[in-house]
């Protein structure tokens, strides 16, 4: 009897998982023949979306260049320390070690008036007149820590350790200041703050970009509905659930983004390849983020393939609402 139970049980979890099914099926027919039936509707919701996920790929793209592009200026970037000529090699060992284990510090090294000397007669082999008065020179070139910290706006452990190093303050050259003292720290925090500047006008674009953008497309799926309103009160009247007269269109919807996905990332593909040159050119770091679309193409794809059927699935469920209401 328990068993005869059970199997009515599973016959009718079976009949309405089939109905179910069913259901899935004609909304997802019902869907792509809405995105053929009206051309016009079709393509300009599409062009649309395409355009929406264009300027979303764009801004990551930029977002990931500005990225790249602020970790060049920073490697690039370095504080320098004079010291005398004659410093000693354990001094030299002592006051790098000391760096090193500076917190806000990421790398150190030391240029010695040799290298320094030898350094300038290599940039400048094809001056005569320059290497001419370097061999004539009787003064040298001091020692020189070149460091590299994590941010080159905070240089306050760096200049207390100038300040109160002993190793430094035996051997720093009393002519020539740090390079994060006088005109030269206010070049570098200079630098600095338009590197913070750029990467915070970098997440609003971003976030103001994608707002526009997915204002826009709910309301070219608004007018998709609102042209076939009279549809959705005959599936009203004759008694469809909500959720059968919305799969139709959250179908479509996500039809436009699958199809928008593929064109916006093979434009924005191409547009990255045909402005590489121009923007390297222009010491922009655009190989870094090449590389990565490239290297994760797949991802990337399915990315936007997600990212344009979830815009979708929210546009339409929002701009549905209203015509479902009692």
């Amino acid at each position: 009897m328990a068993g005869k139970k059970m199997t009515s049980k599973q016959f009718a979890q079976s009949k309405r998982k089939r109905r179910e099914w069913i259901t899935f099926v004609r909304m997802c027919r019902y869907g792509v023949n809405n995105f053929s039936r009206n051309a016009w509707l079709t393509i300009a919701a599409t062009a649309v979306m395409t355009i929406t996920l264009l300027i979303v790929f764009v801004t990551m793209v930029a977002r990931s260049t500005l990225v790249s592009s602020v970790d060049v200026i920073r490697d690039n970037v370095d504080m320098s320390i004079y010291v005398n000529t004659d410093i000693s090699s354990k001094a030299v060992q002592q006051i790098q070690d000391g760096l090193e284990g500076l917190k806000t510090v990421r790398s150190v090294d030391y240029i010695s008036p040799e290298e320094a000397r030898k350094n300038f007669a290599i940039a400048n082999d094809e001056d005569p007149d320059t290497l001419n008065a370097l061999n004539e020179a009787t003064n040298r070139n001091p020692g020189t820590f070149r460091v590299k910290l994590t941010d080159i706006n905070n240089t306050s452990e760096l200049r207390k350790f100038v300040e109160t190093n002993k190793a430094i303050k035996e051997n720093i050259d009393s002519r020539r200041k740090p390079s994060f003292e006088g005109e030269r720290r206010t070049a570098i925090e200079n630098i600095g703050r338009w590197v913070q500047f750029a990467d915070r006008v970098g997440i609003i674009g971003s976030i103001v970009f994608i707002g526009i953008s997915s204002l826009i497309i709910f309301n070219t799926i608004r007018m998709a509905i609102f042209n076939r309103k009279d549809e959705i009160e005959m599936m009203k009247l004759i008694g469809a659930d909500k959720s059968f007269i919305r799969g139709p269109f959250i179908v479509e919807a996500v039809v436009y983004g699958f199809i928008a996905a593929l064109i916006a990332t093979g434009l924005g593909i191409a547009g990255l390849f045909s402005v590489k040159d121009k923007l390297l050119s222009y010491q922009v770091a655009i190989q870094p983020t090449l590389d990565f679309v490239l290297l994760y193409l797949g991802p990337v794809l399915l990315g936007m393939i997600l990212l344009g059927a979830i815009i979708g699935i929210v546009s339409s469920l929002l701009a549905t609402r209203r015509y479902l209401k009692i």
